[in-house]
């Protein structure tokens, strides 16, 4: 069970982009070799990301990352709400800059700008492990394909796994 509100990211339910990327992973989520790894929902409003990976690792720590107050709140009652306790719910500032991720799942926020955007992605995709992994789900209407080639440019190996409803799955390994 999943609580959203105003004030947050898609407050009326599961957003398109979300559903998609969650049908994805759900089907294609990676095996952890080491099950006590860290893994990230960047930018995760009311938590559904992060709580899918807690269910889908439960020996893994999920830092579940949003700048809005209220999300976390949200994210932090829905975890409780559904009995998970391998989430850790902060802003993104209150994460030691030493921890690293096996993997990174995300709806970005691409509205926020392109500057801020790339800004965002490339801070928190340096902190893959080497054998690390990020999914982006990005809108096509809303610049998925130039996101992939922007990637790729800045060093980011990017590919598209998926297409679905409008929305594009990226998968995005660490610098070669």
């Amino acid at each position: 069970m999943l609580k959203s509100d105003a004030g947050v990211f898609s407050s009326h339910g599961l957003d398109k982009g979300t559903a998609v990327l969650l049908e994805w992973v759900q089907q294609h989520s990676p095996v952890m070799d080491d099950t006590h790894q860290n893994l990230c929902d960047l930018g995760c409003g009311s938590g559904p990301i992060a709580l899918v990976m807690a269910v889908l690792y439960p020996q893994c720590t999920v830092y579940a990352l949003d700048i809005n107050e209220r999300a976390r709140l949200l994210c932090t009652e829905n975890a409780r709400r559904n009995n998970l306790t391998n989430i850790i719910v902060a802003h993104p500032d209150e994460v030691d800059t030493t921890t690293s991720f096996a993997l990174l799942w995300s709806n970005p926020p691409i509205r926020i700008g392109k500057r801020e955007l790339h800004e965002l992605l490339t801070t928190w995709l340096t902190r893959l492990l080497p054998d690390g992994l990020a999914h982006l789900v990005v809108s096509k209407n809303l610049g998925a394909d130039s996101l992939t080639t922007w990637l790729n440019s800045q060093g980011y190996p990017t590919i598209k796994k998926a297409s679905s409803k409008g929305f594009r799955i990226l998968e995005v390994t660490t610098q070669s």
